[in-house]
């Protein structure tokens, strides 16, 4: 077998789509992040993809290794472009053999995969009554960004606002709803100890990205402000720039994101090594069913995940949703918080092309937003 072709597809609201064609006709999707380079992203697949075609698509780490270590190595936009390419090379390799991917990685090691709902907007509001939606449709956990802008130093009505959504969600379903709460990196060191303290009364599962990652020398000071546990990663690629965060010691659950680290091995190697260190694994995955679906591939034989991110509904998917692009739309059916092991080939995904081949016509620009603090200084999203 041999890859024969590639075509990038732009999907609204915010993906990037893979495909990888053989000439025995069978055919693997991977996903990139467009993030705000979508061109960048796609000038830079095509090019990628020229040295692949000709090339045995089973030779995945010999593939990786070859696209990864370039002189001008790492960066979001060659890695995801990398994990984009490797994970519709195991798509590929694991529709061939018949197998899911996870058979491939070790086997299964669970029964089912807890998720958690995200609430909440980029300014969140109404965070209740998404709760008990959410729960009533059976989560136990949610995530919800913590706050708007904050600068260096702000003002402590900021920091009582995010207590108050909180407290709203604690006073009425008590410790029976678990609440990861995302600082998302806009919080400054000063700001970021203070929330952290007035946070932990309220037990959260998991304080995320409470500093940007390259001020990752401040986790250590953060952790000496809460027990709660704090996690990052999501903006990490490679096994190499995790490992800090395992020697500090500070981080007790990682986000590795299948779209951006480097692929499916990749993801796995990061969760292995996450384990000789006892750090849980939390996958990022807010962006597209290819991601979602080879995210669940890594989780399947990875022991020590522990729960799921999904983005079925999230603020962003605005004009079309995950199961847009899916045939096989029961692979993100959540019953009571939980999803059943997937049993298709591959990825487990059959994809609607014709559908992605539509709304790729429409092109794609998305932006995050452009957020000032109060004086006009850029402020982080």
């Amino acid at each position: 077998m041999i890859i024969t072709d590639v075509k990038v597809y732009k999907v609204k609201p915010r993906w990037i789509f893979i495909k990888i064609m053989t000439d025995e006709g069978i055919e693997g999707w991977g996903e990139m992040i467009s993030g705000t380079k979508t061109e960048s992203v796609v000038a830079g697949a095509l090019e990628l993809s020229k040295r692949i075609i000709g090339r045995n698509p089973f030779e995945i780490e010999r593939i990786f290794q070859e696209l990864h270590r370039s002189f001008f190595r790492g960066g979001p936009i060659n890695g995801t472009i990398v994990s984009g390419i490797e994970m519709a090379l195991w798509d590929i390799k694991g529709k061939a053999l018949n197998v899911p991917v996870y058979e491939l990685l070790g086997g299964s090691c669970r029964d089912s995969l807890k998720v958690y709902s995200w609430i909440g907007g980029d300014r969140p509001d109404d965070v209740l009554e998404q709760a008990q939606d959410r729960f009533d449709r059976g989560f136990s956990a949610v995530k919800m960004n913590a706050t708007e802008e904050l600068h260096y130093i702000d003002s402590h009505e900021k920091i009582t606002q995010v207590i108050e959504r909180v407290a709203s969600i604690k006073d009425k379903f008590g410790d029976k709803m678990q609440i990861g709460i995302d600082f998302h990196g806009r919080v400054h060191k000063p700001m970021a100890k203070v929330l952290a303290k007035e946070l932990e009364p309220y037990h959260p599962m998991f304080l995320e990205e409470v500093v940007l990652p390259e001020n990752e020398e401040t986790f250590i000071e953060v952790a000496q402000h809460t027990s709660t546990p704090l996690a990052t990663g999501e903006r990490l690629y490679t096994r190499w720039q995790f490992k800090n965060i395992f020697k500090q010691g500070a981080i007790d659950i990682i986000q590795p994101d299948v779209a951006l680290c480097g692929g499916i091995l990749e993801l796995r190697k990061i969760a292995a090594m996450a384990e000789a260190y006892d750090i849980g694994v939390a996958p990022h995955a807010p962006y597209g069913p290819i991601a979602l679906a080879a995210t669940l591939q890594v989780d399947v034989c990875s022991p020590n995940v522990f729960i799921q991110e999904q983005s079925l509904g999230i603020h962003y998917n605005k004009g079309f949703d995950l199961l847009d692009f899916v045939e096989n739309k029961e692979i993100f059916q959540f019953k009571d918080g939980y999803l059943d092991i997937p049993t298709k080939p591959g990825l487990g995904l059959i994809m609607d092309e014709k559908m992605v081949e539509e709304v790729s016509q429409e092109g794609l620009h998305w932006t995050n937003p452009s957020w000032k603090n109060y004086d006009g200084t850029i402020a982080e999203w």
